[in-house]
């Protein structure tokens, strides 16, 4: 089964940057569209970006747009979030997820929901603060 395992997380101060990495293991990850997600505590959970699985198509929630940049390294089983220019309401927990590139259920319209996603990491603590 396809793990996925979080990292880069902290605490940075406003107008910061931080890399947020996905590592897949299990199964190669050229196969899955990925999705970058995130909660914050009592709202819920937020679309951020996703990729496809040669990394040729990517969105943005508006949001994050100009800011954020999701890539992603198929020789290394890795997908990355570089976030710049970081704001406080960008806290949250991090979480990237995937679903089998011919889902069907994957859409332009439907990228950033979750229930597009089959398989989740963890998570990892964003946290924007002076």
């Amino acid at each position: 089964q396809l793990q996925l395992v979080e990292s880069g997380g902290g605490l940075v101060r406003p107008g910061g940057s931080l890399r947020l990495s996905c590592a897949a293991s299990g199964f190669p990850l050229e196969d899955y569209f990925i999705g970058w997600f995130r909660q914050a505590p009592g709202e819920e959970r937020e679309g951020v970006s996703c990729i496809s699985s040669s990394g040729g198509v990517t969105n943005y929630a508006d949001s994050v747009k100009g800011r954020f940049t999701i890539s992603r390294d198929n020789a290394k089983n890795t997908v990355y979030l570089q976030m710049d220019v970081l704001k406080p309401e960008d806290t949250a927990v991090y979480y990237c997820a995937a679903v089998e590139a011919d889902s069907p259920l994957i859409s332009r319209v439907s990228a950033l929901n979750d229930y597009v996603y089959d398989y989740w990491g963890q998570g990892t603590q964003v946290t924007v603060s002076s």
